[in-house]
């Protein structure tokens, strides 16, 4: 009745949203004047079955980030074509401003939430960043055909720039984390809980709801001061005391209204309340007592960070975060990948198909109200961290400090993009820890599920084998794609291996030949010069030898007949008186140097080689004739 909302699993999830506080829910959705939800969840838009499939656009959680919503109560009569939602990020200076409105709005409908947000008139602004150029305030969205995510920017060219120094202190305020000391006026006990100067005033209160279990609407406060008008107003702004506040909160006591008093106050929905029935969720529900639940957000100061700030080397920061998480919550926890995100990608991701497995990556956040039961009954069951350590790679990273926070965001960028990133960005304090489960595939990362801190081991466990059956089917198919592969680099390397071997071989068998030519002709040029060299002492002992005397000669003539092995016979005439070194000459003359060589006497069979070549024919008894035979040495 107050929001119009008729789908009642837009209600159902509205309520889910707000942890079934209807007061809240309420809040949430119901206009104001200005068109700005003033509410903690003003941040998130939800599209009802109405609009299309389930979304949220979260906004950053910075304290220069606001967020604008136009509720728009869809016509009963109007049933042929549902309005369609479009989101806008407007960036203006150094805030933002999410923008969600239907695209029959037109642009100066935009303006007019900017003007009531940003506090600058319309017509100052130029709104920038159209994908089909410039428009008028009267364009409807419509007509440019917009996708359902758009980035505008904001210009005033004619609006002199803000200071910078009252700027820089609301900054340095926002950076400051206040101590509140909350009394509990019924049970007379005190809680400390450290909040950043970007909390709002409204995570304060669903804080105490928490460790009070004191709903938000039941919540009777003392301490505020008068300027913490607006639960969305942030700490920072809101007029407390630097840096320790004191606080006293109690039910009230009358949750119930008369009928009268209904009737009086049934403008202000906030005092709207008859029933304590949504009052399920709190503490006892996870088997701890409160000072057990916010025992993290509670001592904070006190506890040793999980993680160094800046620290230099990943390896080493995991070192300490997994000392300290172990010194919290007992050493029965997930065993924690020791190195750097991408030591981590690699160890998941880039083995062989069967050794692969999912990268689970923990974010932790200390000063989340969740962080301490997440750790302690659901990261720390024995069966989570059975099935964490057989099918997931382990990696953790501390988001407490603004500078681990920024480092892992980067990081975030460059290994998942912009989406999933901005994603995380997004997520508030309360929101935390996260858990990613991350698959490897064969061109990026995907990141299959974010797992919030408030859930229950029986859902992270169904939530880690669906994700685990998405990857082992991933899983099934590289296998088999990578056994076929190495099937074919298989033949291919013992194809290369025979043609390698054949190469070889071609190559040894032509070295050889090489070789054997190369031989051949080195002894082919040796046996020419040894019958050049032969052929020119022939010649030289043919040209010495003195002429062959006539058979008429008046001196004594020796007549010498000499068989060669080949059969062949030469004769020629000698003085008696001449030496036997004539004969020997003539014999190598024809070609039988006495060196190969020997001469062989018949009757007595001798060596005539083996005589004193000095001595003349007649004293060797080579006289008057005699016959010869050549013969090779051994």
């Amino acid at each position: 009745a107050c929001t119009g909302i008729e789908n009642i699993d837009e209600a159902i999830t509205l309520l889910e949203q707000n942890n079934w506080d209807l007061v809240a829910a309420i809040n949430g959705v119901i206009p104001q004047e200005n068109g700005i939800l003033q509410s903690e969840y003003g941040a998130e838009t939800l599209h009802g079955s109405a609009y299309g499939p389930a979304s949220h656009s979260t906004a950053a959680s910075t304290p220069s980030s606001s967020s604008a919503f136009r509720h728009v109560v869809p016509s009963r009569q109007i049933v042929e074509r549902q309005p369609r939602m479009l989101d806008f990020r407007v960036e203006y200076r150094d805030r933002n401003v999410d923008v969600v409105l239907e695209d029959s709005s037109t642009v100066g409908d935009i303006k007019q939430i900017l003007e009531n947000e940003l506090q600058v008139p319309a017509s100052k602004m130029l709104l920038k960043g159209w994908k089909t150029g410039d428009v008028d305030d009267s364009t409807v969205l419509k007509t440019l055909h917009l996708p359902k995510n758009n980035s505008l920017y904001v210009l005033t060219p004619d609006l002199p720039p803000p200071s910078s120094s009252n700027s820089g202190a609301l900054q340095e305020s926002l950076n400051q984390n206040f101590m509140l000391i909350v009394t509990h006026r019924e049970v007379q006990r005190e809680y400390n809980l450290n909040f950043s100067g970007s909390s709002t005033i409204q995570e304060v209160k669903r804080n105490v709801y928490d460790l009070t279990s004191i709903p938000v609407r039941h919540q009777l406060w003392e301490g505020w001061p008068p300027s913490a008008t607006d639960d969305s107003m942030t700490l920072a702004v809101s007029g407390l005391t630097f840096p320790c506040h004191r606080l006293t909160v109690g039910r009230r006591s009358s949750p119930v209204q008369t009928r009268e008093q209904s009737e009086e106050q049934c403008t202000d929905v906030h005092m709207v309340s008859d029933s304590d029935g949504d009052d399920f969720e709190d503490a006892t529900e996870f088997g701890v007592d409160d000072g057990e639940m916010f025992g993290v957000a509670s001592s904070a100061m006190r506890k040793s960070p999980m993680m160094p700030e800046n620290a230099e080397n990943e390896g080493d920061a995991l070192l300490q975060f997994t000392a300290e998480f172990s010194s919290r919550y007992g050493d029965c926890h997930p065993v924690y990948f020791i190195g750097s995100l991408e030591a981590a990608f690699q160890e998941a991701f880039y083995g062989k198909a069967r050794d692969r497995k999912l990268l689970a990556i923990y974010l932790h956040h200390d000063e989340s109200v969740l962080t301490n039961v997440f750790c302690s009954q659901m990261l720390c069951a024995e069966s989570i961290v059975s099935y964490l350590s057989q099918n997931f790679i382990t990696w953790a990273w501390d988001m407490t400090k603004e500078a681990n926070r920024a480092r892992f965001l980067t990081m975030c960028t460059r290994h998942f993009g912009s989406v999933v990133a901005q994603t995380i960005r997004t997520q508030k304090t309360d929101q935390f820890p996260l858990f990613l489960i991350i698959m490897g595939k064969r061109s990026s990362n995907e990141v299959l599920n974010v797992i919030q801190g408030n859930t229950t081991v029986d859902e992270l466990m169904m939530r880690l084998m669906a994700a685990m059956e998405i990857f082992s089917a991933q899983q099934q198919e590289d296998i088999k794609d990578e056994d076929e592969r190495e099937a074919r680099e298989n033949v291919k390397r013992e194809q290369d291996e025979a043609y390698r071997i054949s190469l070889e071989a071609d190559r040894a068998k032509r070295e050889a030949q090489e070789r054997e030519m190369a031989e051949q002709f080195r002894l082919e040029q040796i046996r020419k010069e040894q019958e050049e060299e032969r052929e020119a002492i022939r010649l030289s002992l043919e040209q010495s030898l003195p002429p062959e005397p006539k058979e008429e000669s008046t001196e004594s003539v020796s007549k010498l007949r000499i068989r060669t092995p080949s059969g062949e016979f030469f004769e020629r005439r000698f003085l008696a008186s001449s030496k036997l070194q004539v004969v020997f000459d003539f014999v190598a003359s024809k070609g039988y140097p006495w060196e190969e060589y020997k001469l062989l006497g018949t009757f007595p069979r001798r060596d005539v080689t083996q005589l004193d070549p000095n001595k003349s024919l007649l004293e060797v008894k080579l006289y008057p004739q005699e016959t010869l035979f050549l013969e090779a040495k051994e």
